[in-house]
């Protein structure tokens, strides 16, 4: 794992995006799809029979359109995918100005569906802001830590906030309840708010002080160092 300075954004090991999944899965199916032409064309040549040339163009034209299609679609996918995130963010907290955290009114779901919250909610608290899934390995890791630093941090005005990015809600509560996590934890069921973060893989993590500046990022698995700064922030504030 390779975390930066402390004070500045850090990455460590961390899950692609869901669409480069998707274009895993056209590049599948292109590959499927090849595999069925060579099926059927093997018996002919294995017999030495040729079949007019109208005929194959027949037969291979609509297989053909529908790999060009898919790999058109699997391309526009890659390309958006892409796409550099904004950075703005870490820039900013390298070079110590600590931005104030966006999207901050952005009022997301519980887990359960039962009340709503936003990060303005926890105005004057510490706040370590997680992005994860029920998906995300690393975030399976850290989810301990993530808890340890809980009761630490309660004791000093201070929380962690989970926000799920883009998992389905069946599968997020049974990662809270497997890891007996007591910290709050939202839902971002489109992106919007995880995007205004410039975050586009998981786990990423944000620490934000009481007067709603980001002060550290990890763009990547946390480690206990990462926690610490955000502890001993709530301790002297």
């Amino acid at each position: 794992m390779c975390h930066g300075t402390r004070g500045e954004a850090a990455d460590g090991g961390r899950t692609r995006d869901l669409k480069l999944g998707k274009l895993a899965l056209y590049q599948l199916s292109y590959h499927r799809v090849l595999r069925q032409i060579l099926r059927g064309l093997a018996p002919l040549a294995a017999n030495g029979l040729a079949l007019p040339l109208g005929v194959v163009s027949r037969r291979l034209l609509p297989i053909l359109v529908s790999i060009l299609g898919a790999c058109l679609v699997g391309l526009l996918i890659y390309g958006v995918s892409h796409q550099a995130a904004s950075r703005t963010l870490d820039e900013a907290v390298h070079q110590g100005k600590n931005p104030l955290a966006p999207d901050a009114g952005h009022s997301l779901p519980g887990l359960s569906g039962a009340h709503s919250a936003s990060l303005a909610s926890f105005d004057g608290k510490v706040v370590v802001l997680n992005f994860w899934a029920s998906w995300c390995e690393p975030c399976q890791e850290e989810a301990p830590l993530l808890e340890r630093a809980q009761s630490q941090l309660q004791r000093h005005d201070a929380t962690v906030l989970g926000v799920t990015y883009l998992d389905a809600s069946p599968d997020s509560e049974r990662f809270v309840r497997q890891y007996h996590l007591t910290y709050p934890n939202l839902r971002d069921t489109t992106g919007d708010f995880a995007r205004s973060y410039g975050t586009d893989q998981l786990p990423e993590s944000f620490v934000i002080d009481r007067q709603g500046h980001i002060v550290a990022i990890s763009r990547g698995e946390i480690d206990q160092a990462f926690l610490n700064r955000a502890i001993a922030l709530a301790e002297r504030s």
